[in-house]
């Protein structure tokens, strides 16, 4: 009998936590002894969906036999998703909704699922962290997951839900990536309203990012201000046990 294979497609080997799954699911594989390949999409929507139906129309010898994915974009792929429910070849989304799952199952054999944590939890616990570090209230640099990415916008609805009132919030924007916030911090400080903003925690939406905006402050030629900002509070969310929870040690 030929070996299992599953196709994991993962949005950037730039990010603790995608690195962290590809990890997990070749142990996963290893122990129950089918063969995982691991494609990253180097955060291009376009490049996982064209990944992707690359393996679905492959030679039915080498297809996998099930896929595992990440969404980069916005959307879970759903033409992508068909394509492979017509070829019988399972399917599994990572922590993006997916309406079209109840659909894809009614004419497929093959198992076809969504999982995810809970992103407004997770947006919630960092507001009551933002209440705690910043008791008498404050502004936090709040660096979110891109704009389309359902996970970011339930992270920001959490945190909203549970900040108090007297917590104001400068958003900008990453990738779920320590370069990206480094780009996004930088941009900002160009900025003539960041000159005047007084800032009093940096918040970011996973702890590469906060470990990016970190480095853009430590790039600041002026001395008094590079202190002020490296002397903030930063938090992340995940905590990877190499990454989020060594930094925070």
């Amino acid at each position: 009998m030929a070996k299992i294979r599953i196709l994991v497609s993962l949005t950037t080997n730039d990010n603790d936590y995608q690195v962290e799954q590809a990890q997990s699911a070749e142990q996963a594989a290893s122990k129950l002894g089918v063969t995982a390949e691991i494609l990253y999409a180097n955060n291009d929507a376009i490049n996982q969906s064209t990944q992707i139906l690359r393996a679905i129309q492959a030679a039915p010898a080498e297809r996998p036999n099930a896929i595992v994915f990440e969404p980069v974009g916005g959307t879970a792929l759903p033409q992508v998703a068909r394509a492979a429910a017509g070829a019988e070849i399972g399917w599994a989304v990572l922590n993006r909704d997916a309406n079209y799952i109840e659909d894809l199952r009614k004419d497929s054999t093959a198992a076809i699922f969504a999982i995810s944590s809970d992103h407004a939890e997770i947006g919630r616990i960092q507001g009551r962290q933002f209440a705690a570090l910043l008791p008498r209230g404050g502004t936090v640099l709040y660096i979110q997951g891109p704009s389309e990415n359902s996970a970011a916008k339930e992270r920001t609805v959490g945190m909203q839900e549970t900040k108090p009132a007297n917590i104001q919030i400068i958003a900008l924007r990453g990738q779920w990536t320590e370069e990206s916030a480094q780009r996004a911090v930088r941009s900002w400080l160009k900025l003539t309203t960041s000159q005047k903003a007084t800032v009093d925690l940096i918040g970011a939406q996973d702890d590469s990012m906060a470990i990016g905006a970190r480095k853009a402050f430590e790039e600041l030629s002026n001395e008094a201000d590079r202190e002020r900002f490296l002397k903030l509070p930063f938090t992340g969310c995940d905590g990877l046990p190499k990454t989020g929870q060594a930094w925070g040690a």
